[in-house]
């Protein structure tokens, strides 16, 4: 009887769903296929976990890969994050692949026992131009720049406890300094068009309220954000809805109001005035200053390069974003059409400094899907000093590429502000796993390091790697970015010091 009851209602339902399906207008697919039609929209919600785990191959899924996915996930676990039986690339035919040239003799190498896996810049950041701060970053893998905000109070809070058992430094992303980011990691405060953390009631820079943060917190480096990879030149909103009186307080805006960041600055308008700005915030703070900028029109590199020939201002580090970097929400054509490839975008700007000798002088910093191996060291031999890794960081706390990061509804909790969500991320467990994986990274670096015969990533040069140019041909990366001799290589000073520092 009750067996009859159930089905008895569950008729009516489904009438009741065809009937509405026959006579709304909004779907002409219901309106021909009444409850069949609901299919079809069921398997396109669900076609990305489809694809993930059922479809798609190990190397095709975007923007990380099945293997490159695992490896993270491994690596953050302490697992065995090593591959059987041999590649399931197709070698040969692989348009654009790297591959990285071992040498049969080597010198000196690091210790790859300790667990730690030290591996320092070999740059001092700021020291060339005599910052009162200046120092030499622990680590060349530090964790990219996502704000509280953006992501989860709980995520930032695992991100930087990883940081901190790790040894590197956490960008606060533009969203300003909050309470998750104080848990021990040394942080690279970052300032965007918007000012949060240091600006007046009119949304314009004060210098007294940044000088009060850096103060404050463990904040070792300054970095100006000009624009990133995944949305160069674009302004962003969070709406008010968003705005909670949390991230009203952290960021100095009313709570509940839409809140519209410009998308260039407003306390410098040209390289000349942004080069004044930089020597003010590192005068007044003592901090080593940088730029963060994805890379579109030269003009701009061209003019600072030149500026800083002349010796009296200049930038302590670039980091290049490049356009396959991420970011929690864009419109789909600034994703996918608007900046440069890191790979190109950091070679033309590398040339840049390169053919007026300032290469030794700058911290180049890249991010764009460096933190898997095979990407940190094509760009470590293409000049970069040091990574910086977003996405690949929250791969090891937990994300599933799910891809909902606009949406506020990711269901790991770490891409959104929703307290359900979020309260399953366990913070501290999960920042020992993105230790794991950032030491994991440092150590993999080593290792193919040692292979090509030098000590330290930043010894690779552009002749070491071959890029793969159509069928059974190959150049080498230097040649393919059109490098110079000596271009991607330190000064022979820069070169010695670093491979004593991890020798010695």
């Amino acid at each position: 009887m009750r067996a009859r009851s159930i089905g008895a209602a569950a008729a009516t339902g489904l009438a009741l769903v065809a009937a509405r399906d026959l006579v709304q207008k909004k779907h002409a697919l219901l309106r021909n296929f009444p409850l069949l039609g609901h299919a079809r929209y069921v398997l396109e919600t669900i076609g990305p976990e489809l694809r993930q785990y059922i479809v798609t191959s190990n190397d095709e899924e975007r923007p990380f890969s099945r293997d490159q996915r695992s490896w993270i996930y491994a690596s953050a676990k302490g697992e065995n994050n090593y591959f059987g039986f041999g590649t399931d690339n197709d070698v040969e035919h692989t348009q654009g692949h790297a591959y990285v040239k071992q040498r049969t003799f080597a010198g000196a190498l690091p210790d790859l026992s300790d667990p730690q896996a030290p591996l320092p810049s070999a740059k001092v950041l700021g020291g060339p131009r005599g910052r009162a701060k200046a120092f030499r970053p622990a680590s060349v893998v530090n964790i990219s720049a996502m704000s509280f905000g953006s992501l989860s109070g709980a995520a930032v809070t695992a991100l930087n406890k990883g940081a901190a058992l790790a040894g590197t430094m956490h960008n606060t992303g533009e969203g300003a300094l909050s309470p998750y980011h104080l848990n021990g990691g040394d942080l690279v405060f970052q300032i965007g068009t918007s000012y949060f953390g240091c600006r007046d009631e009119h949304g314009t820079f004060n210098l007294d309220k940044l000088k009060a943060v850096v103060a404050d917190a463990p904040v070792k480096a300054i970095e100006i954000k000009l624009s990133q990879g995944a949305k160069p030149g674009l302004g962003g909103l969070l709406p008010g809805a968003k705005v909670t009186e949390e991230i009203a307080e952290i960021r100095g805006i009313p709570a509940g109001v839409d809140c519209a960041s410009p998308s260039r600055h407003t306390a410098f308008h040209d390289v000349d005035s942004m080069l004044d700005f930089v020597e003010l915030l590192a005068t007044e703070t003592g901090l080593p200053v940088g730029i963060k900028s994805a890379v579109g029109e030269m003009d701009f590199w061209e003019e600072l390069a030149t500026l800083m020939e002349r010796g009296d201002r200049g930038v302590d580090f670039v980091t290049v974003d490049g356009g396959e970097g991420g970011t929690g929400a864009a419109p789909l054509i600034f994703a996918d059409s608007v900046s440069l490839p890191f790979r190109v975008g950091f070679s033309r700007v590398y040339g840049v400094f390169a053919e007026r000798g300032l290469t030794d002088a700058i911290t180049f910093i890249g991010s764009g899907k460096l933190g898997v191996p095979e990407n940190a060291v094509v760009a470590f031999a293409l000049g970069v000093d040091m990574i910086n890794v977003g996405r690949e960081a929250m791969l090891s706390i937990g994300c599933i590429q799910a891809q909902k990061c606009h949406t506020d509804k990711c269901p790991t909790g770490i891409a959104t502000q929703n307290p359900w969500l979020a309260r399953g991320i366990d913070a501290p467990s999960k920042g020992i796993r993105a230790a794991t994986y950032l030491r994991t990274l440092r150590k993999e670096l080593l290792k193919v390091s040692g292979a090509v015969g030098v000590p330290h990533p930043s010894l690779i040069t552009p002749h070491d790697i071959d890029i793969l140019n159509g069928d059974y041909d190959a150049r080498t990366l230097g040649s393919v970015y059109g490098y110079k001799d000596g271009w991607g290589s330190l000064g022979p000073e820069l070169a010695q010091e670093i491979a004593e520092l991890l020798t010695t």
